[in-house]
């Protein structure tokens, strides 16, 4: 995949290149010919409507549910041929909604198990990295996950899933029920990773006010379909589209 020079002097590529995606629920297409492109090292945000497909977007592309046609491509391989339990080793990560923890383990626990499904060929991520963007993880590294807030229950799902050293982190819905300042850090920190580190951040987010404030890119869906493909300053300019798909 060749790599381009943005306006802000960082180059970029492809990470994951979306064709003609398909997935249906019976006689329901959740997702209908779907294609665009996820730049490297950049942070893409999906939005749309309750029910646009978004989190449907997701759980295809890591394997969750099966693709009744089209492709994803990371690097060589097709993802929508590849099982959900080889994803990490490819360096693709994928944060469901929910906050899914192991509550009766540790934060240092659940932590661990991340790393054990690391991106093949890379080192274990230490620790220390993970509590030095998360402080407050490594404040209750030795603490049962039950006890954690809901803002710290996200921080240690996201936490867990850098265990892997991913290249790509797919993140769906991290804001849901949470104070507007713990949103406000997260999308802080995942705009650092993309920036600083060249992750590349797949992100799926009911408040597109928020997730256009950090993205680079933006993709909106309506009942399955691509409506628009933009940078998120285009997003975020275009009235007309806001009022009718974004709710702002």
């Amino acid at each position: 995949m060749s790599a381009a020079v943005s306006t802000d002097g960082r180059e970029t590529g492809t990470a994951l290149d979306i064709r003609g995606l398909t997935t249906t629920y019976g006689a329901v297409r959740a997702l209908d010919d779907v294609s665009f492109a996820v730049p490297s090292g950049r942070i893409t945000a999906v939005l749309g409507a309750n029910g646009a497909g978004k989190t449907t977007l997701l759980r295809t592309i890591s394997g969750l549910v099966p693709a009744t046609s089209g492709t994803v491509a990371l690097g060589s391989h097709d993802l929508s041929r590849t099982p959900a339990e080889r994803m990490p080793g490819l360096g693709l990560a994928h944060v469901p909604e929910g906050r899914g923890v192991i509550t009766e383990m540790t934060v240092e626990e659940n932590l661990r198990l991340g790393g054990l499904g690391r991106r093949t060929g890379t080192e274990p991520v230490p620790l220390e990295r993970v509590f030095d963007l998360f402080q407050v993880l490594g404040e209750r590294r030795h603490g049962v996950a039950h006890q954690l807030s809901g803002g710290e229950r996200q921080m240690l799902v996201i936490g867990r899933a850098l265990m892997a050293s991913p290249t790509v982190l797919l993140l769906d819905e991290p804001s849901l029920g949470l104070a507007p300042r713990i949103v406000a850090q997260i999308l802080d920190l995942l705009g650092g990773l993309a920036r600083d580190e060249g992750l590349t951040v797949l992100l799926v987010e009911q408040n597109a006010r928020s997730a256009l404030s950090v993205a680079d890119r933006g993709v909106v869906l309506s009942l399955g379909r691509v409506v628009a493909d933009e940078s998120a300053a285009t997003l975020a300019g275009d009235d007309q589209l806001r009022h009718a798909y974004l709710g702002f």
